[in-house]
């Protein structure tokens, strides 16, 4: 008996099955680590169109093209990609205040990934309830059977990302009427002039495409487009 005793105290010690609760309990997370940086990038394209001014931006530009009749010039491509650039700019105060106050101090050891989680909201929260409608927030609180906070703040992410959706979309569609009625104008013009001295064959668009964008280029509405989006946040 002393023998199997001596026999079990020299031998080694056999690594726990995964998925045991031994298992879990000495595993230094890195697997999980890797899980939820997996799903945050799977979700990246939906945090940047939700939590960003890039809802507005796209809105924009897809009026823009429509009122200068252009279906493919500038491309989707290209289009993205300023939005995503103009994006990147405007949320240059954001992201440096996420760094700050939960990147820096998690990958120092100084807090939790749960308390980095909670401290990197806040930003973004803050930015989405400056741009959010309060009309839009009671919408989603009310049809969440939720109580009024006494402050903004209290909000729950649930309520305030669907809400800054659709206050960036109503602002989009702002922007963007008033973006078509010049263009508008200017296709009225063409299409009362043609029609007046008898030109039926030819299409009012024809002509009214090239003043277009004629006008828009003379203007510099490039320049003048970006600079009022950038205003407007």
């Amino acid at each position: 008996m002393s023998a199997m005793l001596l026999l079990f105290a020299k031998a080694p010690k056999l690594l726990p099955l995964p998925g045991s609760p031994q298992h879990l309990v000495n595993n230094n997370g890195v697997p999980w680590t890797i899980v939820f940086a997996l799903t945050l990038i799977t979700l990246l394209p939906a945090i940047l169109l939700s939590m960003t001014p890039m809802v507005r931006l796209l809105v924009v530009f897809h009026f823009l093209r429509q009122a200068l009749g252009t279906q493919t010039a500038p491309s989707n491509q290209v289009l993205m990609g300023l939005g995503l650039m103009m994006t990147w700019f405007l949320m240059q105060p954001v992201l440096t205040a996420v760094d700050r106050q939960a990147v820096e101090p998690f990958r120092q050891g100084q807090i939790s990934g749960m308390e980095a989680i909670q401290r990197g909201v806040d930003p973004p929260k803050q930015f989405m309830l400056k741009y959010a409608r309060e009309k839009d927030l009671a919408l989603f609180t009310s049809a969440a059977a939720m109580e009024r906070p006494k402050e903004l703040a209290d909000l729950p992410m649930r309520i305030i990302v669907p809400a800054y959706m659709l206050s960036e979309l109503k602002a989009g569609f702002v922007i963007g009427a008033v973006l078509f009625l010049p263009f508008l104008l200017v296709d009225m013009v063409v299409a009362s002039i043609t029609t007046s001295i008898g030109m039926f064959q030819l299409p009012p668009v024809v002509v009214s495409t090239p003043l277009k964008i004629l006008l828009f280029v003379m203007v510099d509405g490039w320049n003048l487009l970006a600079g009022s989006l950038l205003r407007s946040f």
